[in-house]
């Protein structure tokens, strides 16, 4: 009972800190436009929404990875750094100080560069590693565009007409900072590491970009606000994952409520959302990814790296994670729109009145679903050994890449027939059903063939289900 006691605590402190930090970023924003120039918001949107939101969120997943993965594995997690300070000297924090034991460890250590490294280039791999995953929620919308102070809002630092295009081109940068990293260390496994890593994400940027044309067809629209959409108030039509596929009004206690089934992205395309999510996780080179630095197959392609250098290798990868769950919910979850009564919140007179606390409301939702598909992620990162070499690449180009050219055919057909998207998401749950049956569906042959003489008996050999020694697949896994 304390331990939940514990976690519902937890749960409310980071929900509660997230709905502080929209608030003030919102009214910092109006307060700018009002007292600075036309276009402020946007400067004060870089220091909350890529400062503040993607790299202290990405800091303490540092430590949520190890607390986590902790849990699952039933271990104790990091809680032995301590504070010589009076009151909390023999307290753990909840391993807090870990995260500042990093920090010190990492501007400290000696910044070493072999000797006969590229040193121009060695230096620059890391900041392409990172720079470009950066960049990327540049155009990422993380709230609903409110009046406060009088003056327009927007919760993004930037709204390009090619959006997407932006964020596939960005996105591609990357490759450098890895190739970079390994070939210029003039070393042969870190140049080995950096191969695979450069083949592994070509490999999957193929099929990323194609899993999001179906999504494209659906909204006619590249710009990520755009697709996000907006509510229909005042007689005009929502637009965008906004709109609702199926809608009912329905009326209590004086109010009226819509309720219905919203047209988000993984329920028009539930194949496109699956293919962007295992391509985009790929890309992240983190497990069951990680073949490229995999101590057990190959030394990783920044092993040459010391200090800050190797600290940014590894905090960039942090904030591939954040920045994949948040492209992720906006493009496929709805961004910071609730799946029903999102029209009777914003007619609110409260909520007319005051722009920022509506903004607040609304933020507060997209952080928590970034957090949840975090929460997925490390879910994923600590559940699947390592895939081979040779099955991550079977995986981008014979089965993620048919699946998203399948699916844009399928798509364009479903969208030129019914162009209201209902069809297509009949289709698009259809899909959704057949997979909940797939993964929930258990294998009996192996226990069946165990009872009939016939099946695993004789032709398993003691491999997993990767094809691998079973021996060595649990060697692998970490």
């Amino acid at each position: 009972m304390k331990r939940v006691l514990t976690v519902l605590v937890a749960i409310g402190t980071i929900i509660g800190s997230l709905a502080a930090v929209s608030a003030l970023a919102y009214l910092t924003a109006g307060w700018a436009e009002e007292h600075l120039f036309s276009g402020a918001s946007r400067l004060t949107n870089i220091i909350f929404l890529m400062l503040i939101f993607v790299m202290i969120i990405a800091t303490l997943l540092t430590l949520a990875e190890r607390k986590w993965s902790a849990l699952m594995q039933d271990r104790v997690g990091p809680n032995r750094a301590r504070i010589n300070l009076p009151g909390i000297r023999n307290r753990s924090l909840a391993g807090i100080p870990h995260i500042l034991t990093d920090v010190l460890k990492m501007l400290t250590k000696e910044d070493f560069i072999p000797g006969a490294a590229n040193r121009f280039l060695f230096k620059l791999g890391p900041i392409l590693a990172f720079a470009p995953v950066f960049a990327l929620f540049a155009v990422v919308p993380a709230g609903p565009s409110v009046m406060v102070f009088g003056h327009k809002v927007d919760m993004v630092v930037a709204t390009p007409d090619f959006g997407v295009l932006y964020m596939l081109g960005i996105a591609s940068l990357a490759v450098y900072g890895t190739a970079l990293a390994g070939w210029s260390s003039n070393n042969k496994f870190a140049l080995l590491g950096g191969v695979r890593a450069s083949s592994q994400m070509i490999a999957y940027e193929v099929a990323l970009g194609l899993s999001l044309v179906g999504l494209f067809m659906a909204f006619s629209s590249l710009q990520l606000p755009a697709l996000v959409g907006e509510l229909g108030l005042g007689g005009a039509a929502a637009t965008g994952q906004a709109a609702y596929l199926w809608r009912s009004d329905v009326t209590m206690f004086g109010q009226t409520f819509d309720i219905g089934l919203p047209a988000w992205g993984f329920l028009l395309q539930p194949i496109g959302f699956i293919g962007f999510f295992a391509a985009s996780f790929a890309e992240t080179k983190r497990a069951p990814f990680d073949v490229p630095e995999g101590e057990s197959e190959i030394i990783g392609y920044f092993v040459e790296y010391s200090g800050m250098k190797f600290g940014m290798f590894m905090i960039s990868e942090f904030v591939e994670v954040v920045v994949l769950a948040g492209v992720t919910t906006t493009l496929f979850f709805g961004g910071h729109h609730l799946p029903f009564f999102g029209e009777w919140l914003a007619s609110q007179p409260l909520m007319q009145e005051h722009g920022w606390l509506y903004g607040t409301l609304l933020g507060t939702v997209y952080w928590v679903k970034v957090l949840f598909l975090i929460w997925v992620q490390l879910v994923i990162r600590w559940t699947f050994p390592r895939f081979r070499y040779d099955q991550i690449q079977t995986l981008g180009w014979k089965i993620l890449l048919p699946l998203a050219l399948g699916n844009v055919f399928v798509s364009g057909a479903l969208i030129l027939w019914d162009p209201s998207l209902r069809a297509l998401a009949v289709v698009g749950l259809l899909e959704l059903g057949v997979l909940f049956v797939l993964t929930t569906t258990k294998k009996q042959s192996a226990e069946g063939g165990a009872h009939d003489g016939h099946g695993a008996h004789g032709h398993d050999h003691g491999h997993d289900a990767h094809g691998a020694p079973a021996h060595a697949s649990a060697a692998s896994s970490h």
